[in-house]
């Protein structure tokens, strides 16, 4: 069985991710389902989304996709588990090597997009408003993606994707 690689994001109704600092929408059970999914796996994102979220995230391993990987502070407490890599490709073949199920991506833009050849599955948080922003997650071609799986909420949706064969 290959590695699943599934992008996870919070993305407005406009595409919107965030303005680059951080992200438009916060959801208490956005959150805790983030940590749910992604506890037990790798998780590959920018440098400057890790600096959005301000620590490395406990009970995964974190790789980070950076120009400057020997800048990159690594975790030391053992809760958390980092690396610094200095492309979306070198993560992926990382991350592949640490877990033969499943890999996530968690942003930003720029990585969502270098990683989008990559990916087999997309679990989106599809908030119902708008937002401004100047970071936006890839366009999703309607032959390239299938929905799999939604579960409606008041003010976002929470979709699964898969690449269609």
């Amino acid at each position: 069985m290959s590695t699943r690689i599934i992008a996870i994001a919070i993305v407005a109704a406009n595409g919107v991710l965030g303005d680059g600092e951080r992200q438009p929408f916060e959801f208490a059970e956005d959150w805790a389902r983030y940590k749910k999914v992604t506890s037990g796996h790798p998780m590959i994102m920018g440098r400057r989304t890790l600096d959005a979220i301000g620590r490395w995230l406990p009970g995964r391993t974190t790789i980070v996709v950076t120009s400057k990987p020997d800048d990159v502070e690594l975790p030391t407490d053992g809760k958390a588990t980092g690396f610094a890599v200095s492309s979306v490709e070198a993560a992926v073949d990382l991350a592949r090597s640490l877990d033969d199920d499943e890999v996530y991506v968690a942003g930003g833009g720029s990585i969502y997009a270098q990683a989008w050849p990559f990916l087999t599955d997309l679990d989106l948080t599809e908030v119902h408003a708008e937002a401004e922003g100047s970071v936006h997650f890839p366009e999703m071609a309607a032959a390239e993606w299938v929905e799999v799986r939604r579960e409606p909420h008041q003010e976002f949706d929470f979709v699964g994707y898969q690449r269609v064969e």
